[in-house]
């Protein structure tokens, strides 16, 4: 019988420290009425010294374990969605391996920037519309904090720490689980969104210390008009796919880059503003974490239903886009 992909478990982790836009204007030329009306964010959490990617999601984890009642050792893959491994290797899926106990698990890290949670949802729904993997831990987590420069007004509001993971396991009921889902890349975007060196092209040394190229950049004009226009549109196509209208929507849960990235997005399915779920406002961009925490979000609130139809949908750096298609349950 053919099986379909289904999550049947959820945990997030958020950072004590929480960064306002008030704090930032101390620290950069900035101010809170422009970082609200232009992003839509008012505060983000950061990572405390020395607590690193695999640390938070250890305790996102954990957390989940603990409420479904899930034994580690019957988790048998691990794909860690990052672009802040706490080092280049070992990967962060070995060290979460460790971390949890998950003695039976094998694992890697996937690198898709703020796309990385779907991208490693469809990752996830190969192995096990396979049977190769029968109970996956899906991580989405960065530590943004660790490759922002504070003294760089433009990129330095934007982004928080956080964490999120989901258990991704067969169902035989072909109406739930993951019904469809769109994966793109453009590599002619590579040059606006990037963290230049610390990699085999630009090594560490004194200069790219120097010249912070350990950083993120980012030319914000020209990600945001691919972003609207990406988000949007992978949106609007895995619904005509399936011969959907923004009707059949119960949530939309968008990757938290920009209010007003998500707004197009919205606009152009037609949906109503209370089936949109944002939460860009009280954490900012966490990259590939941004997504499970709506989720979890609906979950805790007891929002969400058996039954309801969600979309999934990212845009990141790359350029990578995509969306899923999920009908909530087993």
């Amino acid at each position: 019988m053919a099986l379909n992909a289904t999550i049947t478990a959820i945990g997030t982790y958020i950072p004590e420290k929480v960064l306002t836009n008030q704090d930032l204007e101390k620290m950069v030329d900035t101010n809170n009425e422009w970082i609200r009306t232009r992003t839509g964010i008012q505060e983000r959490r950061i990572a405390s010294n020395g607590q690193a990617t695999s640390h938070m999601s250890v305790d996102a984890i954990k957390e989940m374990l603990d409420e479904y009642d899930v034994d580690p050792e019957t988790i048998d893959t691990i794909i860690v969605s990052t672009v802040t491994p706490d080092m280049f290797f070992p990967s962060t899926a070995c060290l979460i391996q460790e971390g949890i106990g998950a003695t039976n698990a094998w694992g890697f890290d996937l690198s898709a920037a703020c796309s990385g949670f779907v991208f490693g949802l469809e990752t996830a729904t190969q192995f096990i519309q396979s049977g190769r993997s029968k109970r996956i831990l899906l991580v989405g987590a960065d530590t943004m904090s660790s490759i922002t420069n504070y003294e760089d007004r433009n990129t330095c509001i934007l982004f928080g720490d956080g964490a999120g993971v989901v258990l991704v396991e067969p169902t035989e009921n072909s109406e739930y689980g993951i019904l469809d889902s769109l994966v793109y890349c453009d590599g002619s975007g590579a040059d606006y969104l990037n963290m230049p060196a610390g990699g085999s092209l630009n090594p560490a040394t004194h200069e790219t210390v120097e010249q912070g190229m350990h950083y993120l950049y980012q030319d914000g004009r020209t990600v945001f008009k691919f972003a609207v226009n990406g988000m949007a549109n992978v949106s609007v196509e895995i619904l005509e796919r399936n011969n959907l209208t923004g009707d059949d929507v119960d949530f939309f849960i968008p990757h938290q880059a920009n209010k007003r990235i998500i707004d197009a997005a919205a606009k152009k399915m037609n949906l109503a503003p209370e089936k949109v779920v944002i939460n860009i406002d009280k954490y900012a961009n966490t990259t590939a974490a941004t997504i499970p925490l709506g989720l979890h979000e609906i979950v805790k609130s007891g929002q969400l239903n058996q039954g309801d139809l969600i979309v999934f949908a990212t845009f990141g750096a790359g350029f990578t886009w995509g969306a899923t298609l999920l009908r909530w349950g087993q």
